[in-house]
């Protein structure tokens, strides 16, 4: 049986084109460059230097897309995509602290 990190982990694979991205979130190729340079979207590149990007990379453009036309600034979009990414990643370290300290307390009970 898959765990749910498997099931999810075609949303990270970076197999899409710039072309069907911009079918998929109505934005335009310079647009999705812009904020590859604004630091805001990472796609991976093949070996002829073709964008490659995720269905998160998608979800991520059209959060972007939508906060920038509500007015805000890439600078803030950066910030508060840093925070959220920090935030997941403490997330995280608390969960294989406690997993560790489980792991720790039964196994000396053995």
């Amino acid at each position: 049986m898959a765990t749910h990190s498997q099931k999810d982990a075609y949303l990270y694979k970076k197999v899409i084109t710039i072309g069907t991205v911009c079918e998929l979130t109505g934005l335009s190729e310079r647009q999705i460059r812009y904020y590859e340079k604004r630091k805001l979207i990472f796609p991976e590149r093949t070996e002829r230097g073709n964008r490659k990007y995720s269905f998160s990379d998608v979800e991520t453009l059209m959060e972007i897309a939508d906060k920038m036309e509500d007015g805000m600034q890439t600078s803030e979009l950066r910030k508060e995509m840093q925070k959220k990414q920090d935030n997941r990643y403490d997330s995280k370290m608390k969960e294989r602290m406690i997993k560790g300290q489980l792991n720790a307390y039964f196994n000396k009970r053995d």
